[in-house]
Formats: C-alpha cells, sequence, structure tokens
C-alpha cells in the first residue's frame, strides 16, 4: 500500500472536518474521493500534504509516518499536489511555473530533468507552446494544465488532484481526465477529489464517499458508479 490513513481527525477551531477517515490509496491505481460540497474532500488534501494539523490518526507513505512530517518535506518523500483554484504564480512563464515544481531537486541540470520536463510538455503540448507566456494571461483550463505539469516536475510517487476540472468547459473536462489516465498508465499514482463523479468513477480504480467529514461508502470506480445511493445523488440518477 503506497498510502495509508488511519483514524484521521482534523479540527477547524471547535468544528470537526474529519472524523475517523481511514482509507488506501495501492501503488499504481487512481483513487477518486466524491463527495459534496463541505463533505472534507480538499481537507483530506491539505491534511495528507501537511498543510492541516491532525487531531487524531495516523499517514503512512510508502511505509513511513507522515503525520507530522513539515509539508515542504512531504514533496521530497514523492508528495505532491496539484491545488483547487490551480494556484498558479500568474507573473511567472509557464516555465518558470514549471521549474518552481521541481524546485525540491538536486537534479535540475540533469538529462532525467529535461527528460521529465518534456513529458509534460508531451502531455501538454499546449505548454510547450506558451513556455515563455505568463501563467497569469492563460485561460483556466491551460492553467489547469500549468499546475498538474508543475505537481509532475516534483516526481512524485502519489499525486494528489484537487478539482482539476472545477470551472472548465465541457470538451476541455473531458481532455483533462483522459491526461489523468494517462498519467497513471505511464507509472504515476493519483489520489483525485472531483465534484464531477460521473467522469471520476469511470477513472478510478477504487473510490471513496465522503459526507460531512466521514467516509460512508466506498468500492471500486464501476461498483459505486453501479450503487443506486450514489447514482441518485451525485450522478444525476445515472452515469
Amino acid at each position: 500500500m503506497l498510502l495509508e490513513v488511519s483514524g484521521l481527525s482534523v479540527n477547524y477551531g471547535h468544528i470537526e472536518a474529519l472524523r475517523d477517515v481511514s482509507f488506501g490509496v495501492e501503488q499504481g491505481t487512481v483513487v477518486a474521493l466524491i463527495g459534496a460540497n463541505g463533505a472534507g474532500k480538499t481537507t483530506t488534501l491539505k491534511t495528507l500534504s501537511g498543510l492541516r494539523p491532525v487531531r487524531a490518526g495516523r499517514i503512512l507513505l510508502d511505509g513511513k509516518d507522515i503525520t507530522k512530517t513539515p509539508a515542504h518535506q512531504r514533496v521530497s518523500l514523492g508528495l505532491s499536489q496539484s491545488p483547487e483554484g490551480r494556484g498558479c504564480f500568474p507573473g511567472m512563464t509557464v516555465r518558470e511555473n514549471l521549474d518552481m515544481g521541481g524546485f525540491a531537486r538536486k537534479d535540475r541540470k540533469s538529462a532525467e530533468y529535461r527528460s521529465d520536463l518534456d513529458r509534460v510538455f508531451d502531455l501538454f503540448p499546449r505548454l510547450r507552446e506558451r513556455e515563455k507566456q505568463a501563467a497569469g494571461s492563460m485561460s483556466g483550463g491551460e492553467q489547469q494544465m500549468v499546475a498538474m505539469g508543475r505537481a509532475l516536475m516534483a516526481r512524485p510517487k502519489l499525486l494528489l488532484l484537487d478539482e482539476p476540472s472545477m470551472g472548465l468547459a465541457p470538451k476541455l473536462i473531458q481532455q483533462i481526465f483522459s491526461i489523468v489516465t494517462e498519467i497513471n498508465q505511464q507509472g504515476t499514482t493519483v489520489l483525485m477529489v472531483e465534484q464531477n463523479a460521473a467522469q471520476a468513477l469511470k477513472r478510478a480504480h477504487q473510490a471513496y464517499v465522503l459526507e460531512t467529514g466521514e467516509i460512508v461508502k466506498s468500492g471500486t470506480g464501476k461498483d459505486l458508479s453501479a450503487d443506486p445511493a450514489v447514482k441518485a445523488a451525485y450522478l444525476g440518477g445515472d452515469i
């Protein structure tokens, strides 16, 4: 198991955002967390990244306990996140944003680093075309590509994607999800939080449903897609 989360509880002041959450992510898979707004999905990813303190529970990455590891060290250990809202550096170019993703790497002048950069440009050809363009002048979809590419430049064992399709046109949503599948097929494990439950479950090997800070259902993406309660709540009655 690449990621093991057990008994995770997180508070925002006196409000319990996550309560006794346990789940795992197998190496080489795509795992989806779905649920309504306010269910605790983004809090889960922020906690895994080290941006929220843990009240109780444990987080293991590749067998190592990272529950109290600072956020920047988690990146070096193989955890990298593409955040909700993209979070690009608007005044920096596409290439500079990508280089920020590889900031902690010690091989930035190596052929391997260049190869990783080429991989990002192959996944997102638009970024190669706009390598010298300021990220803040790009469309929402292009900025999402920058955010995902930046996260990949850290060479993560586990890529965390927070709402990759948010605010995108339907055609672009399909493209982003296809790229998520391709990233996984190239060997990167993915944990994805996504409001577009239909697309997320279609791509996921395993999925979990969060409601008010607790996991209430789990199963394969296919099984949850067929679950009547999940269909009614998140898939508009169909997928």
